[in-house]
């Protein structure tokens, strides 16, 4: 240990959950000598941070270099970081304990919008200076990446670099070319340049915004960045001994992603549209991964994620094989994003083990005209058929997702998820023994519609909060009482959501603004203040609530035009024409190609386990 810990470790006695500052967990891997060293930071706390899949896949493809040391960063909570300012004690890495600002890289992911203000308070903690162009040659290469990097531009200001898109192979080349710059003697400028080189590598320092809004390279910058693609999920092994917490984290268990991508085409969903094309993983890879990490982490819960699970072609197959494999053992396999198309009888039977946890779908609407005008693909006979096959199959609790405010949403389609619930309800119970009826649980969630990048939906606004609130009030006295829970997402964090999402350069001052403020942990509903964030954005010339109602010129710029997703402009705008009649696309991965752009703009097909099918 070095002296910072010998600061850090008398705090530990004056805060809440000390085990998130400390490590020797089970899996970690410590390079003390190399030649190169990597800080891997979540923005957020230990738990929630721990728990990302993400985190886990870039440690270990960095841990394949032999001469760098890869260590994590999360932020501390509010306990800890006013010790840690009180005693002049700089943010560390679990690992070494080492000063974040003694590393050569720091690589953040960006999650979504409510963690803005938390890497501001990272790179304060650390003695970083917060914009790009305020550091100076000894302090560590700042990149970002994660799914807010599709829309870059209000944390532009805070970062040297920006990977867009897949990471694995990416991640190594940017470390290669920062090494190769250090080595040479270049200057932090010309290294930071030199990152522009590589494939879906941003660097907000070349480009400058017009009086138009259209971000524009400087000197021989690319015009657009486009987005980096992993053709071959099973071109890398998955990490099969992650690191393994002390603390209870969200979602502890073993994880094994089985596919990336999602071509369903939900209009509203960011990750459905800027993921594609699907990319599976072989049945034999993902067993043979599963099994090694369950018995290497001693987990008891296996966890077979991606945007869509049940839409890998031979699902079933992998949970018989990991039944067989498992039985006897007591581990629970669970399936978290599940597609209520997609529940069937053999795979409810192949799940059971998992029926006390509960289900989760998203019908996302009420009425089959809009679930239609968002493209969501499934009938209200398809909902409760899958509800039906599962409270028989043992199940006794589900969780359905909805959203208010989507656009051409009427009261009339709020009021439909009411009625959509209580047939649920009194198709869970028809399906469920007499005796077992007492423990029967539906939960409703209704969030609030925030529009995205790179989605059909990029161009319209967000419902003013007083029109969200009202919907809500309309929903939960149209909702029926019993054996029902309904919650809300808040309105006000979903307003500033869909302002950051939305934002260009000028939100950074706004961000900055709000953390001064006081603004950390947004995402946290007791530290997270509208009325702040509205002053913060208005110091910055944003006014909140006009900015997310807001609908735009569908053939105008946009703050993210810069970046290439794949997706064609034109595939886009004929979504959201379709929205408006109510028409759906079909998912090209079972059918035919509907014309988005990706598989030939990015020179990435559509790759399913039993065999490649090409677009």
């Amino acid at each position: 240990m070095n002296d910072v810990w010998e600061r850090v470790e008398p705090l530990l006695r004056q805060v809440e959950r000390p085990a998130r500052y400390v490590d020797r967990e089970w899996g970690v891997v410590r390079r003390p000598d190399a030649g190169y060293h990597v800080a891997l930071m979540y923005p957020d706390t230990y738990e929630v941070g721990m728990a990302n899949q993400a985190l886990q896949v870039l440690a270990a493809r960095l841990s394949t270099l032999d001469d760098v040391a890869c260590e994590r960063v999360f932020i501390p909570w509010v306990d800890m970081s006013a010790a840690m300012r009180a005693h002049e004690v700089p943010l560390f890495t679990l690992e070494s304990c080492t000063p974040v600002a003694e590393m050569d890289m720091l690589g953040i992911t960006l999650p979504n919008e409510l963690t803005y203000t938390n890497v501001l308070e990272a790179l304060d903690l650390a003695g970083i200076p917060l914009r790009a162009h305020d550091r100076g040659e000894t302090h560590p290469l700042v990149v970002g990446g994660g799914p807010c990097s599709h829309n870059p531009e209000p944390m532009a200001a805070f970062f040297d670099a920006i990977l867009v898109g897949d990471g694995e192979e990416a991640l190594l080349e940017i470390v290669a070319s920062h090494r190769a710059s250090m080595a040479a003697g270049l200057s932090r400028e010309e290294s930071v340049r030199a990152l522009a080189g590589i494939d879906g590598v941003y660097v907000p320092s070349l480009y400058l915004v017009g009086d138009d809004g259209v971000v524009r390279p400087v000197d021989d910058a690319p015009a657009r960045v486009t987005r980096r693609v992993l053709a071959d999920l099973d071109t890398y092994v998955s990490p099969t001994c992650p690191v393994v917490p002390y603390a209870d984290v969200v979602h502890d268990r073993a994880t094994v992603e089985v596919l990336r991508g999602c071509s369903r085409g939900c209009r509203f969903c960011q990750a459905g549209m800027v993921y594609r094309p699907v990319r599976e993983r072989p049945a034999d890879s993902i067993v043979r991964d599963a099994i090694a990490s369950l018995r290497c982490t001693g987990y008891e819960e296996l966890s077979l994620t991606s945007l869509s699970t049940a839409d890998h072609s031979q699902l079933e197959e992998v949970l018989r094989r990991l039944a067989n494999r498992l039985e006897g053992t007591g581990t629970a396999i669970s399936v978290p994003s599940l597609r209520i198309d997609s529940f069937t009888v053999p795979l409810a039977r192949l799940l059971g083990d998992g029926r006390k946890a509960g289900l989760t779908f998203a019908p996302e609407a009420g009425s089959q005209r809009l679930r239609d005008a968002i493209n969501k693909n499934i009938t209200e006979e398809e909902i409760l058929t899958a509800v039906d096959q599962a409270f028989t199959a043992g199940w006794r609790r589900v969780k359905l997702y909805f959203m208010i405010g989507l656009p051409t949403e009427t009261d009339e389609d709020v009021t439909a998820i009411a009625a959509l619930v209580e047939r649920v309800f009194a198709t869970a119970r028809a399906a469920t023994p007499p005796g077992e009826r007492g423990g029967l649980r539906v939960a409703v969630s209704a969030s609030t519609f925030v529009p995205k990048a790179h989605t059909p939906f990029q161009w319209d606004g967000q419902l003013p909060i007083e029109e969200v609130r009202r919907r809500q009030v309309l929903l939960r006295q149209a909702m029926p009482r019993k054996g029902v829970e309904l919650s809300f997402h808040d309105a006000g964090s979903s307003l500033l959501e869909a302002v950051l999402a939305k934002g260009g350069r000028e939100a950074a001052a706004g961000v900055e603004a709000a953390w001064r403020a006081g603004a950390v942990f947004d995402a946290w509903s007791e530290h997270f203040s509208l009325a702040r964030w509205i002053e913060a954005l208005a110091s910055a010339g944003i006014d909140a609530a006009a900015y997310a109602a807001e609908a735009r010129d569908r053939h105008g710029a946009l703050p993210w035009d810069h970046i290439d997703s794949g997706l064609s402009s034109a595939f886009l705008r004929a979504e959201r024409e379709r929205t408006d009649r109510a028409e759906t696309t079909a998912d090209c991965t079972f059918g035919e190609c509907t014309g988005c752009g990706v598989c030939p703009g990015l020179g990435v097909d559509v790759v399913v386990a039993g065999g490649e099918r090409r677009g």
